[in-house]
């Protein structure tokens, strides 16, 4: 896992690198948010092969659409989750902007509507999901329900518990009807989430970003790495594990997410599928044409 010294390899794994072991709860404050633990060194050669990788992300993603079209129900949905400021929006412009964006369907789940808290809270989280051939992103995503409900205790214990099930069995049918979920948390270290804050501050331009509660919600920063460590826990399963990716640097973890899904589109190797009609017959016609 990331963090932990592990050496940089000729091509590693990164799904194999990142991902945090099932039943296995991390203890985050011993995970720096800036290592390099495979990859590029530098942000110069990371911005290199990011953009590099956007040619070989289209063409699987067109083939993954053009699979669909012949009965081909697989699709990848990404999740982000991160404390604030760690770059889940970021990561949506820059990894996701290599993508032809009519295939991709994003999600920035914010506050429950009246509506959606009528319902379990998967509910709302169901209505966003791709169609097969698409890539579907969520920026923030179902685990709120066990994060910010934990720390601000908005359900009961037991009921907070079976969430977790909830989300394993959730995500566990997601995969079985060709949902790739790749589920990545954006780690990044206290003090790099205060240098971000003042930036925005210091930046009449980002003042829209910034609110007075930013800095509340810091002191609550103990409790929020204690619910995701239980999260990351109990719902990093073998069907639908969780990756840490560190995001102190911008660069790295635009490079980190876009080799996770590039790996992820490589392992399912959609492929055209045959046209089902007589080419030879279509080009006649065409070439007879007067």
């Amino acid at each position: 896992m990331a963090g932990k010294g592990r050496k940089n390899e000729p091509g590693q794994d990164l799904r194999a690198l990142l991902r945090i072991p099932e039943g296995t709860r991390p203890d985050l404050a011993s995970y720096a948010g800036d290592p390099l633990p495979a990859g590029p060194r530098d942000k110069a050669a990371g911005l290199r092969e990011t953009a590099r990788m956007g040619e070989r992300l289209a063409g699987l993603q067109e083939r993954l659409y053009a699979a669909s079209t012949a009965g081909d129900r697989r699709r990848i949905l990404l999740v982000l989750q991160g404390m604030d400021t760690s770059g889940k929006g970021g990561t949506v412009k820059h990894v996701i902007g290599l993508f032809n964006p009519s295939g991709c369907r994003i999600k920035a789940f914010k506050e429950p509507t009246r509506e959606e808290l009528a319902h379990p809270f998967l509910w709302r989280v169901a209505q966003a999901l791709p169609l097969p051939g698409e890539i579907g992103i969520f920026d923030r995503s179902h685990y709120e329900d066990v994060l910010i409900a934990r720390v601000r205790a908005l359900v009961p214990r037991p009921q907070l518990a079976r969430r977790y099930e909830e989300i394993n069995h959730f995500e566990r049918s997601l995969v079985d009807d060709g949902v790739s979920v790749v589920k990545v948390f954006l780690h990044i270290g206290y003090e790099q989430q205060r240098r971000r804050l003042l930036a925005r501050l210091d930046n009449p331009d980002k003042h829209w970003k910034f609110s007075p509660g930013d800095i509340d919600e810091r002191a609550l920063w103990p409790a929020y790495q204690k619910a995701y460590e239980i999260a990351l826990e109990r719902c990093s399963t073998a069907a639908a594990p969780w990756y840490l990716v560190p995001a102190d640097r911008k660069w790295y973890r635009d490079w980190a997410v876009g080799r996770l899904l590039l790996e992820h589109l490589e392992a399912l190797d959609p492929r055209y599928p045959p046209g089902g009609f007589d080419v030879a017959e279509c080009r006649r016609r065409l070439l007879a044409e007067g």
